[in-house]
């Protein structure tokens, strides 16, 4: 290993005794949930790798919230999670996961939560002036069409990729909110307008970093979206996971809760102003 190996190394190690001290000053709870999952959460454009009879999760978010079905308030994890064929400057197959979990709280929440692991772990020049977008606004201004009105998920995808994400201040934290319905396959949609979603998404140095929702509790909807998802999957040509019963079974008494997912690896390449995972991950193949 060179020097600047080690560098990142001392910079992971202390990232993670940072996030760590957070969450154990905040009164989370440390938990480890299996990495071998009986079946995937259904997603559209996220693919588990096979691990025998099972699978390799994509993310702990089902056990975490069978975890707040059983009385668990605040939890955080920190673990490998793991996706099918995603490799490039900003994708890996196998990466770091930071999940966590408030019982009885909503995305605002968690984007407190952010703003001050952000805060802990960012060097003293990165700057305190948050950027907060809505979807719909930040759609308008760059791409010239609002996606919660009339979502069209080919434009969407192809628009936050060349004309948003492009555009997004590299200069500070970035938040993209309020993202429209059929983006999201597990949270909660506004009271006032089922169009939009509760999530939301960080942006720092122009990488996305993590992703919040107010979570979806209502299980017949939840089983609802799952099998939609599953349809279209099915129109792709893709696998479609069998629903996890016992999740759906779990939320009929899941509080309501906000949760997020952070990717370290990407944390790191915005702190350590690296552009590629190629420098960040000491063994990748």
């Amino acid at each position: 290993m060179n020097s600047r190996t080690i560098q990142i190394l001392q910079s992971r190690d202390t990232l993670m005794q940072s996030i760590r001290a957070f969450f154990h000053f905040e009164g989370f709870i440390e938990v480890e949930t299996p990495i071998r999952m009986k079946t995937p959460c259904m997603e559209l454009h996220i693919d588990a790798e096979p691990s025998g009879d099972r699978w390799l999760r994509t993310s702990p978010e089902l056990y975490h919230k069978k975890l707040l079905a059983q009385g668990a308030q605040k939890i955080f994890e920190i673990g490998k999670c793991f996706r099918q064929r995603e490799r490039g400057d900003r994708h890996h197959p196998e990466y770091t996961m930071l999940e966590w979990y408030r019982a009885g709280g909503d995305y605002r929440d968690m984007l407190k939560d952010v703003k001050s692991i952000v805060g802990r772990v960012s060097s003293p020049g990165v700057s305190k002036d948050w950027k907060i977008f809505t979807i719909a606004e930040i759609y308008e201004r760059f791409a010239g069409w609002n996606p919660v009105e009339t979502f069209d998920a080919d434009r969407f995808d192809f628009d936050m990729v060349e004309k948003i994400e492009p555009n997004l201040p590299k200069d500070a934290p970035v938040i993209l909110m309020d993202y429209p319905a059929e983006c999201c396959a597990l949270a909660r949609l506004k009271p006032d307008n089922q169009k939009v979603a509760e999530r939301w998404e960080l942006y720092l140095g122009g990488i996305e970093i993590a992703n919040a929702y107010s979570e979806l509790t209502d299980p017949v909807e939840q089983r609802v979206r799952f099998e939609k998802w599953g349809e279209q999957r099915r129109a792709f040509g893709k696998t479609v996971y069998p629903v996890d019963e016992e999740f759906i079974q779990c939320l009929e008494t899941m509080p309501p809760s906000g949760g997020c997912a952070l990717g370290i690896d990407r944390l790191l390449m915005a702190l350590n102003g690296i552009e590629t995972l190629d420098d960040i991950l000491p063994f990748r193949d």
